[in-house]
């Protein structure tokens, strides 16, 4: 094996392209849990016990604890989509199987599923920061 072989080419593309349209079957409950999970920790921990806590180090606990669950979900939705997800399609479904079965190449796959379990982790992010944004949790120098 070259050291040619250890660089991704576009098939890595189509891998994501894959994940994207199998995960797209799924967008109504996924997005759900995007929005639905940061909607009540922040409700939960945000207003109900940040009415209790007050300010930590200059910031309202609101503001705190949403950079905590953007942080921790970003983290957990990768490594969930780069562990289970990817023994799944490795194990039970056979996926990577049949796409070794075409032109990609080991590089391209992995290549391809690191880069979906990033976009995954950014999706989750964003969800969360539009749900902190909607309680005023978002705070920084371009929000005056």
């Amino acid at each position: 094996m070259s050291w040619q072989d250890a660089i991704p080419n576009p098939g890595a593309l189509a891998v994501v392209q894959r994940n994207f349209g199998v995960w797209r079957k799924l967008l109504l409950p996924s997005m759900l849990g995007n929005f639905g999970d940061p909607l009540l920790y922040l409700l939960a921990l945000g207003y109900g016990l940040g009415h209790f806590v007050g300010h930590m180090d200059g910031m309202p606990y609101i503001t705190f604890i949403a950079s905590g669950i953007v942080a921790s979900s970003v983290m957990n939705t990768a490594s969930f989509e780069g562990l289970y997800s990817a023994f799944t399609r490795m194990s039970a479904q056979h996926t990577y199987a049949a796409m070794l079965a075409t032109p990609l190449r080991v590089s391209d796959i992995l290549a391809g599923e690191v880069l979906w379990a990033a976009i995954k982790g950014l999706i989750s992010a964003i969800a969360i920061i539009i749900v902190a944004s909607f309680f005023g949790a978002i705070q920084g120098p371009w929000y005056g």
